[in-house]
């Protein structure tokens, strides 16, 4: 048997054909090769219908290449002499005559076809898929000549035979010779003799299957209208300071002078505190609205308030003096941008609150600690006869607390001082006269607020909304400060860090309705999606897209104060950040740092004392949402409480992770 590859040889050669050739159309495509059924159909049957077993004719008007396996017999035979050197790198073959057909010989391989298929074998279809021929190949037994073959058709020009199983590219011509004869539309193709006439025959190659889609990023959120609101800044302040300094009686006074509170409403406050012999805290009750707050005299639990100036809009916290409510504080002081430290002048009252077990010390630490940038520092009472605008006292008092508020961390021009009456309203909203305090030429406590620098808050940033309280008016409300980002009324809100979506229903800022709350504003949320069980103080609010960590293992910077007994692993307080008191304990000290330099005096400490700074493993009973310190300072301040004092202040510097907590326990 012959090479295969040895068909140049035989272009002077005669065909011999087994039947006459019918006349073709020269615009009709007599058959393509449907790739479903594996066989050749015609394409026209108007146009040609050959007999069973007649010769297939292969033009250039072929389906798309579609290898196959190599072919097992040989149909052709040529002297090897005559081949021309192909080298086995190269991708066509040198330019030849074109080949002349012959008949395929009685081979076992043709012997065994079946007479009445209509498909060339595999191997003449991978040879001159893309090879014009003239000659039909029947795949059928050879059948006696004809008598008189009519003459063969023109032969067409050959074309390269690249080596390669891909089809070569064509050239400019060949393009436009495949344009004018395209294959026959998947649409329009008949189905094979084996096939449903029903399913459409596909000439085009398949396309690779696309690659599996990457997890797509979260949408970001639809921009809304712009909504109009007061161009004039906004200032949250905290007033802080020891029971029965005066806080709420200056608070209320404030609402009164800035219109907050009619005459009518102060007057029904005036009489009914006459009626309890307690004349004296008509304006306190303009921020103490309970009954146990009005009949005991004290706050239990910060009160909110709202005033504003030419200039600015403020909102009031009147946070409680007394230690039992120490918490309520420091939930209202991490709400504050600026803090007002109120000092009774009068004889006694001062000392009793500035020495060890006062609340001024505390209350200012704290407020330092919950990130309070700005202090002023308010010596009322300094109307009371044993006082009578005393500069002397005014000093006394200045000057210990100026040596304190240096000690605590307070840069010196972060604090002033101001001498105030709350009762009867002497230099809070107008400077008082020379003939009152002759040696006062300050400014009064509305102009310092005026000029207090605004801190920067960005809306890019995501949404962080600690819950301080909730109750039920209208619906369930909840209340808090928003500290970054913004949100509007229907947007869903993420709380952590029981990872329930809630929705917004309302925004209430100042008493009034609005549509959206942006960083810094003081609001009441009106939501629902939640039961009012399912809400707890301490609980964040954040964006779902945007979310904040969740942890009940963190490392943390610890600064000891004043406590009665040392500490080592195992201790265990109470830990308060942001808006959350939640049980803590020490699981590990890891070194004892200098407090200047912050350098490592010792690893792993046996143990620490009042006044060493540490760093320590902390774990929570329940999970909390905080962040570390560098990343937001509002959510990275905590302090530490046991027994009803305030034994540390800190920092969170580490989030530790499930699987850092996980190869810790391994350890």
């Amino acid at each position: 048997m012959a090479d295969p590859d040895s068909w140049e040889s035989m272009a002077d050669e005669k065909p011999v054909l087994p039947k006459p050739q019918p006349k073709l159309n020269p615009s009709a495509k007599p058959f393509v090769f449907n790739p479903q059924a594996s066989a050749w159909t015609p394409s026209r049957p108007a146009a040609f219908a050959p007999p069973t077993a007649a010769p297939v004719i292969l033009t250039r008007a072929m389906a798309p290449y579609q290898p196959p396996t190599l072919p097992t017999a040989t149909v052709m035979a040529a002297p090897l002499g005559q081949l021309a050197p192909v080298s086995p790198l190269s991708n066509t073959l040198p330019a030849v005559p074109p080949p002349t057909p012959v008949s395929c010989p009685p081979t076992s391989a043709c012997a065994s076809s079946s007479s009445s298929s209509t498909s060339p074998p595999s191997h003449v279809t991978h040879m001159f898929a893309h090879v014009p021929l003239t000659s039909p190949l029947s795949t059928a037994s050879p059948s006696p000549p004809a008598a008189a073959p009519p003459p063969p058709p023109p032969p067409m020009a050959a074309l390269p035979v690249s080596s390669s199983p891909c089809p070569p590219e064509d050239s400019a011509e060949d393009k436009q010779a495949n344009s004018d004869a395209s294959p026959v539309p998947s649409s329009a193709a008949p189905a094979s003799a084996g096939a449903s006439a029903s399913k459409p025959s596909t000439t085009s190659p398949t396309p690779p299957a696309p690659a599996a889609e990457a997890e797509k990023p979260p949408e970001p959120r639809k921009k809304r209208k712009e909504v109009k609101r007061d161009p004039r800044p906004h200032l949250n302040i905290v007033f802080i300071g020891h029971v029965d300094a005066g806080k709420s009686t200056i608070s209320g006074h404030l609402l009164y002078l800035t219109g907050m509170v009619d005459d009518r409403t102060l007057e029904k406050f005036e009489r009914e505190a006459k009626q309890k012999n307690r004349e004296s805290w008509k304006y306190a009750w303009a921020m103490d609205i309970s009954e146990e707050e009005r009949d005991r005299g004290k706050t239990h639990e910060t009160g909110t308030g709202y005033f504003e100036t030419k200039t600015r809009r403020y909102t009031i916290l009147d946070a409680p003096g007394h230690k039992a409510f120490v918490p309520s504080m420091i939930g209202g002081a991490c709400q504050a941008d600026v803090g007002i430290l109120v000092i009774s002048a009068k004889k006694g009252e001062f000392e009793s609150g500035f020495e060890k077990g006062g609340q001024t010390r505390e209350h200012a630490i704290l407020a330092k600690t919950a990130g309070v940038r700005q202090l002023l520092v308010a010596i009322n009472k300094m109307d009371d006869p044993t006082v009578d605008w005393s500069e002397e006292r005014y000093k006394e008092i200045m000057a210990k607390l100026n040596t304190f508020l240096k000690a605590t961390g307070y840069a010196r021009g972060s604090y002033e001082f101001i001498p105030i009456s709350g009762l009867n309203g002497i230099n809070l909203l107008t400077r008082m006269e020379k003939g009152t305090c002759p040696w006062w030429s300050g400014m009064s406590m509305l102009e310092f607020l005026d000029q207090v620098p605004i801190p920067e808050l960005s809306e890019d940033e995501p949404v962080r909304f600690p819950i301080q309280t909730r109750f039920k008016d209208m619906g369930l409300m909840v209340s808090g400060t928003n500290h970054s980002g913004s949100f509007y009324v229907g947007d869903k809100l993420l709380m952590l860090p029981t990872k329930k979506e809630i929705v917004v229903d309302g925004i209430l800022l100042e008493n009034e309705e609005v549509e959206k709350c942006f960083p810094g504003d003081n609001v009441f949320l009106r939501v629902k999606g939640v039961d009012e069980d399912d809400i707890h103080t301490g609980f964040v609010l954040v964006d779902p897209r945007r979310p904040i960590p969740v942890c009940t293992t963190f490392l943390a910077q610890v600064l000891l104060l004043e406590c009665k007994n040392i500490i080592s692993a195992g201790y265990s307080c109470v830990l308060h950040v942001h808006a959350v008191g939640e049980e803590v304990t020490f699981a590990k000290l890891l070194c004892t740092l200098d407090k200047k330099t912050g350098e490592i005096v010792q690893k792993n400490p046996p143990f620490v004392k009042g006044g060493d700074s540490v760093l320590a493993k902390l774990e929570t009973m329940q999970p909390v949402a905080l962040e570390p310190f560098k990343v937001f300072s509002k959510m990275g301040r905590f302090m530490l409480r046991d027994e009803g004092k305030t034994i540390a202040v800190g920092v969170v510097t580490k989030i530790s992770s499930a699987a850092d907590a996980k190869a810790a326990g391994e350890k």
